[in-house]
């Protein structure tokens, strides 16, 4: 994508002066989409009187819509709009969505009658009732996928250097956490002690304060012209290759259809590559392929080696990023299963204070937070003096599956705990355990330092390693495959459900510890097909080498 022109008189765009804006952009739209999102879980159980099992697959469909919606904003953002405007748009579209949730909770007419303690005769919510409360989640829904990694890309777009960029991808999600941090501990607070209303209205004006910082910074962003679809070009390469399929290959590398250099500039030519050799076809030169003027006559007959072997870094990377998916199973499994086993537990902290349960991934956050602060500056350069290797991106991702195995296998066994407990003082359905609720931290932390090497080493090594047209969609293939793992989750769920008895209504008469069990067993196996894929995998454009380890990012 080429770079819009500046006048004369436009101010210096692009680096560190656009930082500001984008943190405050993040802090903000953060903060109001982990406002409605964190407790909601408990928001359709308390408030609209859905079964609690229900109300966790609801809000596993919710977080996977979130993080699946993403590749759509990202591949209007490269074809057609910019990022720009896809971000400001879709952050509109959330304060819509936003509002007419803190109607649902203001309303009375908005959501069914409350249940009396101890009554067994729920009222649920009406199909009008479920008419605006799942708009409203639908419209919340695009504005928090349209925005997060569209801006992370864009934030990226704002530096030259491989350097600068990763340091910017690290503080992007160190202020993703923190923002989402403060959210889960004010904003679900105030919804589970003051008003629902109040903190759906906080969550709101978080968003409304984001676009307007993004913005005022409107006059300083690096803004990227989309150049069509990218996807269109890579899909003229695979029926290209396929007409051609007959035609020899030539060794010759004038023979082959090169990019078009800008008037004045003789660029590289680009050499064909072994790999895939069968869709070399696509960019062969033949009789009729080009104009007088050396342009190409049909795209869908002859395509540039630069298409060709766009599509085939997308081909070597797809095996890796297959096995995203299975990493983030577990965890969008265990963010709604958190929330019901801490239901069912003491969440006193001292005579007065409970913490509410949807303010239990906290601790996540915090955890995440930590290490990515000291990332640059601490635990890169140790890891190089331990091992005196680069931790490169994928050992990064590596770390965080065994984290994440980790995690799961610590949560079975206190689960496992909770249980016996349970069952020594005959407690059934959902009663509260005499058990403390920070039994669960240590999975909890683990999980999320898992998540400061993992997310951010995805992130970096899509930006990298993806072709230059396809910058906005590289990072939103993270979205992509956490948006398929929270199906995949709710549908494993689903059929845990159906074929055994371990996750009834009433958790405590389940054996939930088993379903962690599962999650551990196939989170060992996807780690052992991603040692594999990246085993066999080749940097396209490695700069893990090339960059010293803690250095100063400014």
């Amino acid at each position: 994508m080429d770079v819009e022109p500046q006048p004369s008189s436009a101010p210096k765009k692009g680096g560190w002066v656009t930082f500001p804006f984008l943190i405050a952009t993040m802090s903000g739209l953060t903060l109001a989409a982990g406002g409605w999102n964190s407790n909601l879980v408990v928001y359709l159980i308390n408030e609209f009187n859905i079964k609690s099992i229900d109300a966790a697959q609801i809000a596993n469909i919710v977080g996977g819509c979130t993080a699946l919606f993403p590749i759509v904003g990202a591949i209007l953002a490269d074809s057609y709009f910019g990022s720009f405007i896809v971000i400001w748009v879709t952050s509109l579209v959330s304060v819509v969505g936003i509002l007419l949730l803190t109607l649902t909770s203001t309303l009375d007419a908005l959501r069914p009658t409350p249940c009396e303690n101890g009554s067994s005769s729920c009222v649920g919510p009406s199909k009008a009732q479920i008419g605006i409360l799942y708009p409203s989640l639908a419209l919340s829904i695009v504005g928090a996928a349209g925005t997060r990694f569209t801006l992370a890309t864009m934030g990226a777009d704002q530096f030259d250097n491989p350097k600068h960029q990763r340091a910017f991808f690290n503080w992007h999600f160190c202020t993703l956490y923190v923002a989402t941090l403060v959210s889960m501990v004010g904003i679900v607070y105030i919804q589970d002690n003051v008003s629902w209303g109040l903190g759906y209205g906080l969550s709101g004006a978080a968003n409304l304060i984001g676009l307007a910082a993004f913005v005022l910074g409107g006059r300083y962003f690096i803004l990227l012209k989309p150049q069509g679809s990218p996807f269109t070009r890579l899909a003229c390469v695979l029926v290209a290759a396929f007409r051609k399929r007959k035609t020899l290959l030539s060794l010759r590398i004038e023979d082959y259809c090169q990019e078009p250099q800008p008037r004045g500039k003789k660029g590289v030519s680009a050499t064909p590559t072994n790999s895939f050799k069968f869709l070399n076809h696509a960019a062969l030169v033949t009789q009729g392929d080009l104009n007088s003027d050396g342009s190409i006559k049909k795209p869908w007959n002859l395509c540039t080696l630069q298409q060709v072997e766009d599509l085939k870094t997308l081909i070597k990377i797809s095996p890796i990023w297959s096995s995203g998916i299975l990493l983030h199973t577990p965890i969008a499994t265990q963010i709604t299963l958190i929330v019901l086993q801490a239901l069912a537990m003491d969440r006193h902290l001292g005579p007065r204070f409970q913490i509410p349960a949807g303010s239990m991934m906290i601790f996540v956050m915090i955890s995440t937070a930590i290490p990515l602060a000291l990332m640059d500056r601490f635990l890169l350069p140790t890891f190089h003096k331990l091992t005196c290797t680069s931790p490169t991106l994928l050992k990064r991702v590596g770390i965080g599956h065994v984290l994440t195995i980790s995690s799961m296998a610590i949560s079975a066994f206190v689960e496992s705990k909770r249980l016996t407990t349970a069952h020594n003082h005959n407690l059934t359905g959902s009663s509260v355990v005499p058990m403390s609720v920070f039994w669960m931290v240590p999975q909890l932390v683990v999980v999320g330092i898992g998540e400061a090497f993992m997310f951010p080493g995805q992130m970096m090594f899509y930006y990298q390693e993806f072709p230059k047209s396809i910058k906005s969609t590289a990072a939103a293939m993270v979205a992509l495959f956490i948006g398929i793992a929270f199906y995949l989750g709710t549908a494993v769920i689903d059929l845990i459900r159906k074929i055994t008895g371990w996750l009834p209504d009433g958790i405590n008469d389940g054996r939930m510890d088993n379903v962690y069990w599962v999650l551990t067993i196939a989170g060992l196996v996807n780690f052992g097909y991603f040692l594999v894929c990246s085993w066999m995998y080749k940097y396209q454009n490695n700069v893990d080498d090339k960059e010293p380890i803690g250095s100063n990012p400014s």
